[in-house]
């Protein structure tokens, strides 16, 4: 792997390094105010209720109101937590969230007063490990809340938080390894380098460069990649950790004041992260897109900040939408989409893209690979069915056990009658049949009216107690 599209880096001045990390510490503080305010807009129109309109125009100051208020809220800490752990859980989680921004790739080179640098903090040979092992890291800041609160609850959505991240970061870190192996490095400026060329279509009679992004040959990674950034954010539908139906509030239900603000800003912070890094490896970074990229001067310049954003929010648009729509799932349903699902396509389209990249480059025809990829898709298909008729067979029979080894249902055992259970017999009760007599009518005409007069049949008044 080649470092000549890394020099760039490193050669700053003190000073624009302080305003560059000043400035990404601006930009995530005021875009996590402008996405709680979007969010509290979205979810209110597709609920058909106004959301915020008060604080400012459209109700834009109500985050800044509402993290003022947070702010000098009373801080509250109960009696038998480990303060020093107590404290430095939420500084962590936040940290961290904003170090793994420090490797995004916002745009081209600019000057800034005079002084040419990419925009960019810094960048690595393995940037996008970086981002992983810094999301990783501020795992433990949720984990250590849990756990140093004292309190049950909080220690229960700790422990999910921790099994939700080994689960769903290893999916995304497969998914990611097909990018690596197309971009030939894991620098994340190098992978939107990658994705600058483009195939030639002819449209209306004029040859135009097309932008090969990673989302159209890669797909299947995106895909993964899309479910296990939610997962890996905490986001709903899987949301468990925090889930206040089952948790109180998880691992924040003893937190308060500047503390919980500061849980609040690293989820956020987390979400623009994965948006940024989805932008970056699937959708050709700050580049603009087609036809956008028909303008000479659209990937020069500052305009180029401009595509990324629109880029970040369309992802934050996604998560928003996931929350309005989609109910929280089961703690056994989000396990089981991780580990039977996802990890296993991922290392499937992580060794089928392996292949196609060894067998093309080696010189075999197309043909051969795609009777292979035929054979894989077969093989793969071939195994859900599989298991979908073994996990048919095995609830089948469990039913059948457990209709076996359920005891008689003795009414009045209790002394006084119970009625059974759904699924329940009574043992020696038949249910009554009931028989309908002709009346004075027409023979067959179960509406005649009756002997009594009154015009109810004798099914009626055999229902009702009056036979």
């Amino acid at each position: 792997m080649s470092d000549e599209g890394l020099s760039a880096f490193g050669n700053d001045p003190w000073w624009i390094i302080l305003i560059k990390a000043g400035a990404i510490t601006v930009f995530l503080l005021l875009i996590t105010i402008f996405n709680i305010w979007f969010e509290r807009r979205v979810v209110a129109r597709m609920q058909h209720r106004v959301g915020p309109n008060v604080h400012g125009k459209f109700g834009l100051l109500q985050s800044l109101a509402d993290g003022i208020k947070l702010s000098l809220k009373e801080t509250i800490r109960p009696k038998n937590i480990d303060t020093v752990v107590y404290v430095l859980a939420p500084v962590i989680a936040a940290a961290m969230a904003f170090t793994a921004f420090s490797v995004i790739p916002l745009g081209p080179e600019v000057s800034i007063f005079g002084h040419r640098t990419p925009l960019q903090l810094t960048d690595l040979p393995v940037g996008v490990l970086l981002i992983l092992a810094a999301a990783s890291l501020g795992i433990y800041g949720i984990v250590l809340g849990g756990w140093a609160s004292g309190s049950t609850y909080p220690l229960l959505g700790g422990l999910r938080s921790s099994a939700q991240m080994i689960s769903y970061e290893v999916a995304m870190g497969l998914a990611l390894v097909a990018v690596f192996l197309y971009a030939g490095s894991m620098s994340t400026s190098q992978i939107v380098e990658a994705q600058a060329g483009g195939s030639q279509a002819t449209i209306l009679g004029v040859t135009v460069d097309l932008p090969s992004w990673y989302v159209v040959v890669l797909l299947p990674s995106f895909l993964i990649y899309m479910i296990a950034m939610v997962g890996e954010t905490n986001r709903a539908p899987f949301d468990l950790p925090e889930a206040e139906g089952e948790l109180v509030a998880g691992f924040l239900t003893e937190y308060s004041s500047m503390k919980y603000l500061l849980f609040f800003l690293a989820e956020y912070v987390n979400m623009v992260t994965v948006s940024a890094l989805a932008t970056t490896m699937f959708f050709g970074g700050w580049r603009a897109p087609w036809p956008l990229s028909l303008w000479e001067g659209a990937n020069q310049g500052w305009w180029p900040l401009l595509w990324f954003l629109g880029k970040v929010m369309a992802f934050m648009f996604l998560f928003i939408w996931l929350r309005g729509t989609l109910p929280r799932m089961r703690y056994d349903q989000f396990m089981k989409l991780g580990w039977k699902l996802l990890i296993p396509l991922a290392l499937v389209w992580t060794v089928f893209v392996a292949t196609a990249r060894a067998t093309l480059s080696a010189g075999y025809q197309r043909q051969f690979f795609y009777a292979i990829a035929g054979l894989v898709v077969l093989v793969l298909l071939g195994s859900f069915v599989y298991d979908w008729i073994a996990a048919k067979r095995e609830e089948e029979q469990a039913g059948e056990d457990e209709e076996a080894d359920q005891p008689a249902f003795d009414p009045f055992a209790g002394g006084y009658p119970v009625p059974p259970m759904p699924g329940q017999k009574v043992p020696g009760f038949e249910p009554a049949t009931v028989s309908v007599t002709a009346g004075a009518g027409a023979p067959g005409d179960e509406s005649a009216p009756t002997g009594d007069g009154r015009g109810q049949s004798a099914t009626s008044r055999e229902e009702h107690g009056d036979g």
